[in-house]
């Protein structure tokens, strides 16, 4: 999902399935030819030379590529969220929910300081996600499944949940984390290479990288992006507790929202897919936890006691 998303993921038809990898490939490729195209331009790709590894250059190269792809997604995320949801914009409410979805949402952002953000709907089971670049255009949807499935006011504080999201300044927060960790998983993956390949190729007269810094470089570049996955995860879990006591505040009170995350763990059940597991409103068994961007239910229920 772009952005923050408040509820447990559910397992997708497959057409809709096929439609968001679609997008996912394209987009990724459409980014790093972008990023290529850029880092060729201003010549930071050289950083390998006959002298050995420039690391400024390196350094600048990474940056480019590390904050660069984080920075397009979130220009990006706004636009890619309603069209791999189909969420539409309600601009002129056609009916009494749509009326006070909207009402609702302009009531929580003035309460949080924030200009009116757009509000929109999806057919799907019980979701809701916060996304766009800046406060002054960001987006909250909600899927008609939550509408259904919770009360008006389990409802609220879902939406205060989102809109805190926003207050809290998370989209750029995530944004700048994710910059930072792929700067480093980048220039790492390939100071490895380069250190990996010099040693293979000790003793030779050929002082261009050979095949051990490529297959060290990619290898490294896996390893060191789990490993910033879990550092990602990690401070989204804290966002998510920060969001609920936000939404705490905006409804003047905890229970609101501790009845809307106990609604939470009874609307759906079914076992997330393997590679969605990680995104899951509920953390996962043992190890798996680590990449959970949700704390479990439990957890944030508590927190909000202290809130």
């Amino acid at each position: 999902m772009f952005g923050w998303g408040m509820m447990r993921p559910f397992s997708l038809p497959m057409e809709d399935v096929m439609k968001r990898v679609v997008l996912f490939l394209v987009t990724n490729l459409a980014v790093m030819l972008v990023l290529g195209l850029v880092s060729s331009l201003l010549g930071v790709n050289r950083f390998l030379t006959a002298n050995g590894l420039n690391l400024g250059m390196l350094l600048a190269f990474a940056a480019v590529i590390g904050f660069g792809g984080a920075f397009i997604s979130l220009l990006l995320s706004k636009t890619m969220a309603k069209w791999s949801t189909g969420a539409r914009v309600i601009e002129s409410p056609g009916s009494s929910t749509e009326v006070w979805l909207v009402d609702t949402v302009a009531r929580l952002a003035e309460r949080a300081g924030l200009p009116m953000p757009e509000v929109a709907i999806y057919d799907g089971e019980p979701n809701a996600f916060a996304t766009g670049a800046t406060k002054n255009s960001s987006l909250v949807a909600v899927s008609t499944g939550l509408l259904q499935g919770m009360t008006r006011e389990e409802a609220e504080a879902v939406l205060a949940h989102e809109v805190a999201h926003i207050a809290n300044g998370d989209m750029v927060t995530l944004t700048l984390i994710q910059g930072v960790v792929n700067t480093f998983v980048v220039f790492l993956s390939r100071v490895v290479g380069y250190l990996v390949d010099s040693f293979l190729r000790r003793g030779e007269e050929n002082s261009g990288p050979g095949i051990g810094y490529m297959v060290t470089s990619m290898v490294c570049e896996v390893v060191f992006g789990v490993l910033a996955s879990i550092v990602v995860a990690w401070f989204s879990r804290q966002r998510e507790f920060r969001a609920d006591a936000g939404a705490a505040q905006l409804m003047r009170s905890p229970v609101p929202m501790q009845n809307a995350l106990r609604r939470l763990g009874s609307l759906h059940t079914e076992p997330l897919p393997q590679s969605m597991a990680a995104s899951g409103i509920a953390g996962g068994p043992g190890w798996m936890s680590l990449f959970a961007t949700h704390p479990p239910l439990e957890d944030r229920i508590a927190a909000l006691n202290e809130a």
